[in-house]
């Protein structure tokens, strides 16, 4: 954690803290973390930028920012944060759920040519529908960046393997047929 410096905030209530925010990562980023669906979405997103030329890392970096630091989404027809920006600020979090900030639909296109502030308030929040809304769009959307291979992580070895040979595909479909024995087993012993 290269976080550390700016833990105290002289009685103040804080606004916009300096990077680095020891308060950000670890109210923000870890609780999400540990939650092993926000975990898998994020590292999506860091797998899709693997081989992905200059300008869809740009695009990446927009989305990951419209997501994982600030993603808002609906659930049972309220508002709420899942972005460690919106949950480690109380103005932050205030904003996201007021009618002071613009709220557009979760489109994947328009969030990665939407510009953003880095050191105040969000302007801006793309609503999804849900959290796996938002996940499944994202995912569609990483399918059409231009790249030689896919990447995958593997987490036995807990390392990134990249599939782009048919061996790596063979290897991977047999793992996925022992996964599937296993959950089939698994089903067969369940009692209705």
């Amino acid at each position: 954690l290269s976080s550390g410096i700016n833990a105290e905030y002289g009685g103040a209530k804080p606004f916009y803290t300096p990077e680095p925010d020891v308060c950000h990562e670890l109210i923000g980023h870890v609780p999400l973390f540990a939650n092993p669906e926000f975990a898998a979405f994020s590292q999506e997103i860091g797998l899709a930028s693997l081989g992905a030329p200059d300008d869809w890392i740009e695009k990446l970096a927009t989305l990951y920012w419209f997501t994982i630091e600030f993603g808002v989404c609906n659930e049972n027809e309220d508002l709420k944060a899942y972005g460690a920006g919106c949950l480690s600020s109380i103005e932050e979090l205030e904003n996201c759920i007021s009618s002071k900030s613009k709220k557009l639909p979760f489109e994947v296109d328009n969030i990665v040519t939407t510009p953003y502030p880095i050191t105040t308030i969000q302007p801006v929040y793309f609503v999804a529908p849900s959290f796996n809304e938002a996940k499944r769009k994202v995912m569609e959307w990483s399918q059409q960046i231009p790249r030689p291979f896919t990447a995958h992580y593997n987490p036995y070895t807990q390392s990134v393997e990249l599939i782009n040979k048919r061996s790596n595909c063979i290897k991977m479909i047999r793992d996925l047929a022992n996964e599937m024995k296993t959950l089939e087993d698994a089903v067969m012993k369940l009692v209705d």
